[in-house]
């Protein structure tokens, strides 16, 4: 099957011409190509999705999901982590616990724990009477009760080192947010294998001169990846441009969406994103970043967190998660394992 495309985004670079998918995997790409100027990028990859319309995942049923499934496709996503707040040990738990095993598209990669080890300075909108200082045993009973991909945590808190260095030992991503952190907390936890920041800038020490804290390690270390949700409200275009001017080839972009898009906590903090993770693509784009990279962003940088190679990847051989876009960037259809799950 030809995706009737001119260009392809091939392992981090525009490619121009047609792709082929064959048996569920990409092969070929550079074919002739097509008319008109679609582009065929990889699946985006979306680190934190806390629910979308209406919809909270940590309470959702296996028809919350779907309903979350299609409208992460509608926008490109291929692949997602349900994202779990602080709240309640049980709540959280049982929500482990229903993470559906069986749907297939968009490729649910595990969960994303947000909490509840943060700093009590740092909170945003997670509710304070849930949060907890680290706790292995906490951790642990949190672990076994599903698939953790991604844990946030503040790596200031008395016994947060413990608790990378058990993550890391499992296989287990762990990204520095929601923190106080100062320069020192922040390099002593990337040195023991943290690999990213969640949301930079927001819910985290501010930058100072003499002390950059977390903000400023993680923008110059070339070891760690910067996650940023470009709604246009969490963060100024100058903010954003320095972060990727900064940390060029080491930004995810994710959409933090939630049930509803955009909420304010009653004082008034951001409690979510307000866009779809291709309006942050477009938002970078828009800041100058290339149009490679822009996609890049949403799809291998954020796999790279995972240490998942092939995924978030256009490449001979590797299995078709693609989504077809307009020359105007327009999601036009979304292939996952080869097969059409979303067409406009």
């Amino acid at each position: 099957m030809r995706l009737g495309v001119a260009w392809a985004l091939v392992d981090g670079q525009l490619v121009e011409g047609d792709v082929e998918v064959a048996d569920g995997v990409v092969a070929k790409v550079g074919l002739p190509r097509a008319r008109g100027r679609g582009i065929a990028a990889p699946g985006f990859v979306d680190l934190q999705v806390n629910g979308l319309d209406g919809i909270d995942l940590v309470d959702a049923d296996l028809d919350g999901y779907r309903r979350v499934g299609e409208l992460l496709l509608a926008g490109g996503v291929t692949a997602y982590l349900p994202t779990f707040v602080t709240g309640p040990e049980a709540r959280v738990v049982a929500a482990l616990r229903r993470l559906p095993r069986s749907l297939v598209a968009p490729h649910i990669l595990g969960v994303h724990l947000e909490g509840p080890f943060l700093s009590p300075r740092r909170l945003g909108a997670h509710p304070a009477r849930y949060r907890r200082d680290p706790n292995l045993d906490l951790l642990r009973r949190l672990l076994a009760a599903g698939s953790v991909r991604l844990v946030t945590l503040a790596p200031e808190l008395p016994g947060a080192r413990a608790l990378i260095r058990e993550l890391r030992e499992r296989g287990v991503a762990v990204s520095l947010g929601h923190s106080d952190a100062t320069t020192e907390e922040a390099h002593a936890a990337f040195d023991l294998g943290a690999r990213s920041v969640t949301h930079l800038f927001n819910a985290m020490r501010p930058f100072h001169h003499r002390d950059p804290g977390l903000v400023g390690v993680a923008l110059t270390r070339d070891d760690v990846v910067v996650q940023l949700i470009l709604d246009g409200r969490h963060l100024a275009p100058e903010t954003a441009a320095i972060a990727w001017r900064a940390a060029r080839g080491r930004i995810a972009l994710v959409s933090d969406a939630t049930a509803a898009p955009g909420a304010l906590t009653p004082d008034g903090a951001l409690a979510g994103g307000a866009a779809p993770l291709l309006h942050c693509v477009r938002a970078l784009h828009a800041l100058g970043a290339p149009l490679a990279e822009a996609l890049a962003a949403a799809s291998a940088v954020p796999a790279r967190v995972l240490g998942q190679g092939g995924l978030g990847r256009l490449s001979p051989g590797l299995p078709a998660d693609v989504v077809v876009l307009s020359g105007e960037l327009e999601v036009e259809r979304v292939l996952v394992d080869g097969s059409e799950r979303y067409s406009r």
